[in-house]
């Protein structure tokens, strides 16, 4: 039987499901290890500067990576250098688990962040290159920001009972057999593909890595490292306009604003997973296993809103989705401390569920459209890049603000933004 756009196969459906585990996994990996920190530290004996590097390592490789290694799944070929990552990533999540000490734990942190990297722009790319038509494409990026949404809370659910039972190393170890699952399913499943060929534009790729990394990590408060991210990246733009083959070319333009919306929406992600938790364990005094059972009508909705959000279309969605949430998170600002889960979280959440649901799954559908597509894996790096550069740097500003409750309003606010700006794109 011939097989065409509207028949998708069963085979079709299960790649899916791979490469949906594997970005599931992605983000699993950045929020897990936060619950665990402090039994890290104890078994350990982790400085605070150690305890802050355990998340950096991760979180700032990974971040600065997203653009380079999106681009080298487009030249080299995306299967090939998916599989190159999920190996990485399985390899230092068991490193990670054995480690004997700090130096190892935040070494295997930062090669899983290589892996991350590696594996999250191309298995989006797949996705892309495996539903080219609309109708279909929108079905499987709701899938797709399903498990995407669901990973943030899961993983203070899954740290918390693991690490309860089991123990710090559990966090790390639960990984490895998702992963190498993923890997061997891949091989089997998900065909390769035909690389575009060329070669990666290296000096961009080292300004543009060298440069976020400082950036970000310069806004935790090393303002020269700052001002050096600023220089880099700048220097990153000439190089780009001398280059002949940039690693941005200039025929990206296409999706700059919806990438932008989807920086302002990656503060607001970050925001809201860095202190929910803090307010239901500082204020309301919940265990780390109560905070993640709490938050599960928030996974669920993120996950039901997501699916959803697939299956429709229209310009008036992505705002409409945009104001609930910055509703849920002007709600959830109030914070009393002698809050209630049914009085004072559950209807924000489930309110900020819908909202992220809807804003993640189109702005990532909006980033992929007019693409060619020996650029998707470009795409991918680029959204997934400007998710997570954006998420850093709004939680640097987020951070300085004098309470959660602030927090949220403050993300409120941003949400309208990213809301009115979206009236004009969505």
């Amino acid at each position: 039987m011939t097989r065409t756009a509207e028949q998708p196969t069963a085979t079709d459906w299960t790649s899916l499901a791979v490469l949906a585990t594997a970005q599931f996994l992605v983000v699993l990996s950045t929020s897990i290890v936060n619950v665990a920190l402090p039994r890290i530290r104890d078994g350990l004996a982790l400085s605070d500067t150690g305890q802050a590097w355990t998340v950096n390592a991760y979180v700032l490789v990974f971040g600065a990576l997203l653009l380079p290694g999106g681009r080298a799944g487009d030249v080299y070929g995306l299967r090939r250098v998916f599989l190159l990552g999920i190996g990485l990533f399985a390899l230092s999540s068991l490193g990670a688990a054995l480690a004997p000490t700090v130096i190892a734990l935040i070494a295997c942190r930062a090669v899983q962040g290589i892996g991350a990297a590696l594996l999250a722009p191309t298995a989006l790319a797949l996705v892309l290159t495996l539903y080219p038509d609309r109708e279909r494409r929108g079905t499987a990026l709701g899938v797709w920001g399903a498990v995407s949404g669901a990973g943030g809370a899961a993983g203070v659910l899954l740290s918390g009972l693991l690490t309860s039972l089991y123990g710090w190393r559990a966090v790390f170890v639960v990984m490895v057999p998702f992963a190498l699952a993923v890997l061997v399913a891949t091989r089997l499943l998900v065909g390769a593909d035909r690389p575009r060929g060329g070669s990666l534009d290296a000096p961009g790729a080292m300004s543009v890595t060298a440069g976020l990394v400082s950036l970000t990590y310069g806004l935790s408060g090393h303002w020269p490292l700052a001002v050096a991210g600023v220089a880099l990246l700048g220097l990153f733009v000439v190089l780009q306009r001398r280059a002949t083959d940039p690693l941005l070319p200039a025929r990206m333009r296409v999706v700059a604003v919806p990438n932008v919306l989807m920086a302002l929406l990656g503060a607001v992600w970050l925001g809201l997973f860095y202190f929910l938790p803090l307010y239901q364990q500082r204020a309301l005094g919940y265990s780390p296993l109560e905070a993640g059972l709490t938050q599960l009508p928030l996974a669920l909705t993120i996950t039901a809103s997501s699916w959803g959000t697939g299956k429709v279309s229209g310009r008036l969605v992505l705002p409409t989705g945009l104001l609930v949430l910055a509703a849920g998170l002007a709600w959830l600002s109030r914070t009393p401390a002698e809050g209630t889960f049914f009085a004072d979280l559950l209807g924000p959440t489930l309110l900020i569920g819908i909202g992220l649901g809807v804003a993640f799954v189109r702005l990532t559908a909006m980033s992929s459209t007019g693409v060619l597509a020996t650029d998707n894996g470009l795409a991918g790096g680029l959204v997934n890049a400007t998710r997570q550069i954006g998420g850093a740097i709004g939680l640097s500003f987020l951070t300085l603000l004098p309470s959660p409750g602030a927090a949220f309003l403050a993300c409120a606010a941003l949400t309208l933004l990213v809301s009115a700006l979206s009236t004009r794109k969505a």
